[in-house]
């Protein structure tokens, strides 16, 4: 999955692709390097970033989305990045074909959308955000925590009307976890597979990189592709990045050794 930030203040790319025709080569650039998915965000997510209005968000995603779906040059599936049903209502419309909810499905309304549309939806550890305030543990695991929030999520989801092959679980990497909780996610990725649903890692150039060396947000490629690496091998069946190109050419290398590796 590459990521095209529509954004102007996003934490690593912010005010790179503003304009419609920006985006769309970059989307284009991202397509040809080799991605499956394109996810469109209209809102940054970083901490203090400044929330969007629906109506700013919507002026900022869709017209990007219609572009890229009339372009006959590109044929990744098309994710919207987005926790307002409005803007993911409108984004199925414009062609888009997954929904990325960093809020977790806890919005009823969303939940009852991706129900009657019946699109793919990632379902993200919205540890940070108001999601089951009532969810507690008797494990200070991390691992353990977010497959119990994961699970209790799906159930909820599932309960509204969701099925359960629309459904991709995010754990969160970079959304209010300590110092070395991130690591750890990546490291044990397996056990969040075990939950039964394909899993999406979202590494990419994300702070937790600075507890091992101090980089900056654009120089964080190295850390970047082992965490993805590592997270592959672990059973992530989506890596969602923002150096395309690299990611690809060390997951093929990575997997054609992993390959050789099971056939001796």
């Amino acid at each position: 999955m590459g990521i095209l930030n529509v954004t102007p203040d996003s934490f690593s790319d912010g005010g790179c692709y503003t304009t419609v025709e920006d985006a769309v080569t970059r989307a284009q650039e991202i397509d040809e390097a080799g991605a499956d998915i394109i996810d469109v965000g209209g809102e940054s997510t970083r901490p203090g970033a400044e929330p969007v209005s629906t109506q700013e968000e919507l002026k900022r995603v869709v017209p990007v989305i219609e572009q890229i779906t009339e372009n006959p040059e590109i044929d990744a599936l098309i994710s919207v990045d987005t926790y307002k049903p409005d803007v993911a209502d409108a984004a199925l419309d414009a062609g888009a074909d997954v929904i990325n909810d960093q809020n977790g499905l806890d919005d009823p309304e969303m939940r009852s959308l991706v129900a009657v549309r019946e699109c793919s939806v990632v379902l993200m550890d919205a540890v940070n955000l108001p999601v089951n305030p009532e969810y507690s543990s008797d494990t200070d695991d991390i691992v353990t925590q977010v497959c119990e929030r994961l699970d209790n999520n799906v159930e909820r989801a599932m309960a509204d009307g969701v099925s359960s092959d629309q459904l991709i679980l995010d754990p969160g990497i970079g959304f209010a976890t300590g110092d070395g909780e991130d690591i750890e996610l990546i490291a044990r990725t397996d056990e969040i597979a075990e939950l039964g649903f394909p899993v999406l890692i979202g590494a990419s150039r994300k702070s937790f990189t600075t507890e091992l060396m101090d980089l900056p947000p654009n120089n964080r490629l190295a850390p970047s592709l082992a965490a993805n690496l590592v997270a592959a091998e672990n059973g992530a069946d989506i890596v969602r990045v923002h150096d395309v190109e690299e990611t690809v050419y060390a997951l093929r290398t990575a997997e054609a050794m992993w390959e050789h590796r099971t056939s001796n």
